[in-house]
């Protein structure tokens, strides 16, 4: 790994307010007790079995590990909807009955609540309807749906019967969608005719015809929700209007009462090329896992409006939009559309309009704010928010910054978290009332992970010198395996550092001298430039704290001299131009930012960056239109097209 350590020359230091303190869910000395006590990492995580789900059987054994498979809380028995609902509506929670679970609002501007009563009483019905369909406990169930409240009651219908759902994200192609399907083997898809997206429509059951055109497979029924009210066709014995099947089922499903390590769901990773991997993920450790990480890190209380803004198409979306944050009793923000339409505050008119308090999103869309200008923030009242987080990326340092100054008003501790869909839920992050922060790290390890930097060897590195981040030992949320493929799960994460038995995250990272951890991304985005192992966020890092930068992307392309030439595509702030000057004003800036060798070969301009809808930079696109490749695979996750086709454009020129 990288020598350079620009990024943690980072000297800023945020302490929590008194106040924020003095209300927090976990404090100092409530961290302290749990770090103590997360030594032991199976005694720690069978205290928060026992305080933060409930359980119809208890567990026999905490952990039964025989590399590189993990059983948590054998023997115990639960289900993942009824920790997200039945549980807030008797006893001491009874009153949550007629409290907000789910506030929706569409991209039209359509609002609906559904209380914790109401989505009861819809996944009830929504169960059923399955059970009356055929899919029994067991069986899989596709849902390729947009932001809709249906998307909920879907998810956790399935849990509900013990059908584990594999949720395909709206922007995937029907071929994408076909791979998932099959390689699931999923007896039903459940879909809308389309949705909302940038004030056009996005024709999802064209896309679930198309993939069942060839080969229908295992399924068996698809059920359609009406969202956006096009026509759409339907084929006879095979498919299902949501509302007339829900129309005659009862409201009445007792759920089932599943192993603690029964599958939930699987998640297939975003992967354009090769076959998809479908992670894993089992009941009683993952929901252990995210409601506790939802209890202390986004320090969730009764009066809260917490906003994750990811698609529940991704692991965000599962975790902390659904399952990580219902199962806490806590209202949870649904948005159907773009962070941009049909104006550039459109997220900002939301958290004034709706008196969000917490708000979790990525680092891609901070630096999408920070180019369109903070008067657009600034139009809005923001006083109802008082914790911020960041999720999908590392953040760079002055991106950090701006959130924190113009977002959370200098008042909103920032919870920057690292974890991966294979984690299930986090990992790294500030416990915002306990742990001090830091610009760009996301901290220390949550009480009961074990996380290391590491060597090519697997011995830990001594501080600041960069390695590769790995954990150490199991934890609950972990996957449980390649959806059948288990040498695929062994070969990817657990081969690297087989003689240490550690799983390989697959990211590089620094820690400094206080312990704090510094993730530079994935180390197959580290590049050898003359010998020398230089991280692509350093680079982007140093771009963006020029303030002629409003964002940036860092790729390699191959070089005869130096093996490997930086390139960089920059958006500009407002206000500034791209020309000639700038460029060289940028190279010397990194230069003096890192150091002579991270200079870029190669500045582009471009008015935006190729991002996914949830607002990952598409980087390997880059790539390939920085070494003058044709670009591959699969692209139909693009929020943008034409941002592909404008860089095209200018390869050209």
């Amino acid at each position: 790994m990288a020598e350079i350590e620009s990024l943690l020359r980072e000297k800023r230091v945020f302490k929590p307010s008194p106040e924020f303190v003095r209300q927090a869910n976990w404090n100092k000395k409530t961290v302290r007790e749990y770090r103590k006590l997360g030594e032991k990492p199976e005694r720690f995580w069978a205290r928060m079995a026992r305080e933060h789900v409930s359980w119809f059987t208890p567990w026999k054994e905490t952990l039964r590990f025989k590399w590189p498979n993990a059983k948590w809380f054998v023997g115990g028995k639960l289900n993942a909807s009824f920790n997200c609902l039945d549980r807030h509506l008797e006893g001491p929670n009874a009153w949550r009955r007629n409290k907000a679970a789910i506030v929706f609002e569409g991209e039209p501007g359509d609002v609906r609540v559904l209380t914790y009563g109401q989505l009861h009483r819809e996944v009830c019905r929504f169960a059923n309807v399955l059970k009356n369909l055929g899919v029994r406990k067991g069986d899989r169930v596709a849902i390729y749906m947009p932001m809709i409240p249906e998307l909920a009651i879907a998810m956790l219908a399935c849990a509900r019967i013990g059908a584990p759902h594999s949720i395909v994200f709206g922007g995937f192609s029907a071929e994408a969608l076909r791979d998932r399907i099959h390689d699931a083997g999923a007896v039903a898809v459940v879909t809308a005719d389309g949705g909302h997206r940038r004030g056009s429509t996005v024709k999802l059951k064209a896309a679930v015809d198309e993939a069942l055109r060839a080969e229908a497979g295992s399924v068996r029924n698809v059920v359609v929700v009406r969202r956006t009210g096009d026509a759409v066709d339907m084929v006879p014995g095979r498919d299902h209007w949501w509302e007339d099947l829900m129309r005659e089922a009862s409201p009445v499903c007792p759920p089932a009462k599943l192993d603690a390590e029964h599958p939930l769901f699987i998640l297939y990773t975003s992967g354009t090329t090769g076959k998809p991997k479908g992670i894993l993920h089992t009941t009683g450790g993952y929901l252990t896992h995210v409601t506790t990480t939802a209890h202390a890190i986004f320090d969730l209380k009764d009066t809260d409006t917490y906003w994750c803004t990811a698609d529940i198409g991704w692991i965000t979306g599962h975790s902390y939009v659904i399952y990580g944050i219902l199962a806490n009793g806590a209202t949870t923000l649904m948005y159907e559309g773009a962070p941009t339409h049909p104006g550039p505050d459109r997220f900002w008119d939301i958290i004034e309009r709706h008196r969000v308090t917490v708000f979790y999103t990525a680092p891609t869309a901070i630096r999408t704010f920070i180019r369109l200008g903070e008067e657009h923030v600034r139009k809005h009242d923001l006083s109802s928010l008082r914790l911020l987080g960041t999720v999908g990326e590392p953040i760079n340092p002055e991106a950090w910054m701006w959130y924190h100054r113009v977002v959370g008003g200098r008042r909103c501790p920032i919870v920057d978290t690292w974890w991966q869909t294979e984690t299930g839920g986090i990992m790294i992050s500030p416990i915002p009332a306990a742990v001090d922060t830091k610009p760009g790290s996301c901290t220390v390890p949550f009480p009961g992970i074990h996380a290391a930097v590491v060597d090519d060897e697997g011995e830990e590195v001594k501080p600041p010198d960069g390695g590769f981040l790995v954990i150490t030992h199991p934890w609950p949320g972990m996957l449980r395996g390649i959806w059948g493929d288990p040498a695929r799960y062994r070969e990817t994460y657990w081969k690297r550092f087989r003689h240490k038995g550690y799983y390989f995250a697959g990211d590089g990272a620094h820690r400094d001298k206080q312990g704090y951890f510094w993730v530079m991304g994935r180390v197959d985005d580290v590049m050898n430039v003359s010998g020398h192992r230089i991280g692509t966020m350093e680079v982007e890092s140093a771009l963006v704290s020029h303030p002629a930068v409003a964002e940036a992307a860092v790729v390699g392309r191959p070089d005869e001299i130096t093996g490997t030439a930086i390139v960089a595509f920059v958006t500009p702030a407002l206000g500034f131009e791209a020309e000639a000057e700038l460029v060289e004003e940028l190279r010397r800036h990194v230069a003096h930012e890192i150091g002579p060798i991270a200079r870029p070969a190669e500045i582009r301009f471009t008015d935006a960056l190729p991002k996914t809808r949830s607002g990952k930079i598409m980087r390997r696109l880059l790539r390939d239109i920085a070494a003058g490749r044709e670009v591959v695979g699969d692209t139909t996750t693009l929020e943008d097209l034409g941002v592909l086709a404008r860089l095209r454009e200018q390869e050209e020129e």
